[in-house]
């Protein structure tokens, strides 16, 4: 089958990323604040967790799981399924007459390999099925040893809960963490990553990778989209309207960046590479470290710093801008684009980049902000810290997040065990869905498919992806 078309992408993304409504009008009320203060957790409509006798993963009553495309699996291009399972999207799946299969969906999924990780390559133990693979689709071969990163594709049927299919879609890669699913129906695929060319790697690394939506077995061409820097990348949102790319970086000192494409949807045709500042202050610093010098409810007008040199041969992208007067942020994880509804007028547009910081805050224990496209009028954009509770039992360390269907925000805590997936009400209250009850891995990847019956989400060390379904209507 032919990859995705942009029409059936975008009905996808406009019935599930609904939006997490009336969240502006909990901060007026105070909600967010309270919660601050407080550091007490929100109730969920779902109940308390129940714990698993399987010792896997607690969830509310009526809720169950089944894991799927697991690490070692053997794959229907004749490779296994790597290890390290990390970011994720989910697209529909089209039938041969065009419509939208209601019983399917694809998965693309992030592989977090290293050349340090002791973890399973989609090419073997001792890469014994490289052969099976074109050399032109390797993105990096190293001599040799290729690079095991890159990414695999996965149909999963639904209504079976079962994986009917799945393959290598992106090859010789490193460190695929995070990314971003594209309004025109691909997956942005980034590298955390900079390692150099050299004795060991044969190309340069800390690129993002644009990965075709396929139906069968196909390998994306391993091309790095070198408008959008190199740098330890995190993940990606696309605004559909203006086809701007929003960027995170996953650093103690990174910035916020935005990629403006010279043609919308086509990355490799080259852009400019901005970095996030704000009007009221040069170099500021949102870390709130030592003081919480940014409160939430408070949004606050930003502009762009065209960067230069942006290939960063000496990885200094970040302390360039920051120099330049771009905002610093504290470790810029995951991100999504994201609808709401204002409380006083349904009609309006608040769509935004969200995205977590994961260590932000004077606890360390994370962030959440919103960033919204010409927010504040006139062109500004407007920039809002939206959750800070500086309590870990509350949230910790933020790492991926997602909108459900039904507005409410799903984060992947990646700190210290227990593990949670933390839901975020509109209200603003927090709330524990589901807690690793296995092991000590962070959640990975969180995402809904496109009708919003089942949840994926990877348990990382493991390998493993994890659907997840249940009375998600609950929610109201």
């Amino acid at each position: 089958m032919d990859p995705l078309t942009r029409r059936h992408f975008l009905m996808r993304s406009s019935s599930v990323a609904i939006g997490f409504a009336s969240i502006q009008s909990a901060l007026a009320r105070g909600a967010i604040g309270s919660l601050i203060e407080s550091g007490a957790a929100g109730d969920s409509l779902y109940g308390p967790l129940l714990q698993d006798p399987d010792g896997i993963l607690d969830l509310p009553k009526g809720f169950s799981y089944r894991i799927i495309s697991p690490m070692s699996t053997p794959m229907d291009d004749g490779l296994v399924v790597p290890g390290k399972h990390d970011g994720m999207a989910s697209y529909p799946y089209m039938k041969e007459d065009g419509a939208v299969d209601p019983d399917r969906c694809i998965l693309v999924r992030n592989h977090e390999i290293s050349d340090a990780h002791r973890t399973i390559s989609p090419f073997g133990a001792r890469n014994e099925w490289l052969d099976k693979v074109d050399p032109e689709s390797i993105y990096d071969i190293g001599f040799g040893r290729p690079s095991r990163g890159g990414c695999t594709t996965v149909v999963y049927n639904l209504k079976e809960q079962r994986v009917e299919k799945h393959w290598l879609s992106l090859a010789g890669t490193e460190h695929n963490c995070a990314g971003g699913a594209t309004p025109w129906g691909t997956w942005i695929s980034c590298e955390e990553a900079v390692f150099t060319k050299g004795d060991r790697f044969e190309r340069d690394h800390g690129y993002c990778f644009e990965v075709p939506v396929t139906q069968e077995p196909k390998l994306a061409e391993p091309k790095p989209i070198k408008g959008m820097g190199r740098m330890n990348h995190e993940a990606v949102c696309v605004d559909p309207q203006s086809g701007i790319v929003y960027l995170t970086e996953d650093r103690h000192d990174s910035l916020i960046y935005r990629f403006i494409p010279n043609v919308p949807e086509r990355m490799h045709e080259g852009g400019k590479l901005q970095a996030l500042r704000l009007l009221s202050s040069d170099s500021a610093d949102t870390r709130n470290w030592d003081a919480q010098l940014i409160k939430p409810n408070h949004p606050i007008a930003c502009g762009w710093i065209t960067m230069d040199e942006i290939d960063s041969p000496l990885d200094d992208l970040r302390h360039r801008g920051f120099a330049k007067g771009a905002a610093r942020f504290a470790r810029g994880e995951g991100m999504w684009w994201g609808s709401q509804t204002n409380a006083k007028d349904a009609d309006s547009d608040t769509s935004g980049a969200y995205f977590a910081c994961t260590n932000g805050g004077k606890a360390g224990a994370g962030q959440i902000w919103k960033l919204t496209p010409n927010g504040l009028g006139h062109g500004m954009d407007a920039l809002e810290l939206l959750i800070e509770p500086n309590d870990p039992s509350v949230l910790q360390n933020a790492d991926n997040i997602t909108f459900s269907p039904w507005g409410d925000i799903f984060v992947c805590e990646d700190g210290e065990a227990p593990q949670y997936l933390v839901g975020v009400r509109p209200d603003g209250s927090l709330y524990q869905f589901a807690k690793n009850a296995y092991n000590r891995s962070e959640f990975a990847g969180v995402c809904f498919s496109p009708d919003g019956s089942t949840m994926f989400v990877n348990i990382q060390s493991m390998g493993w992806t994890v659907a997840i379904m249940g009375p998600w209507d609950r929610s109201g």
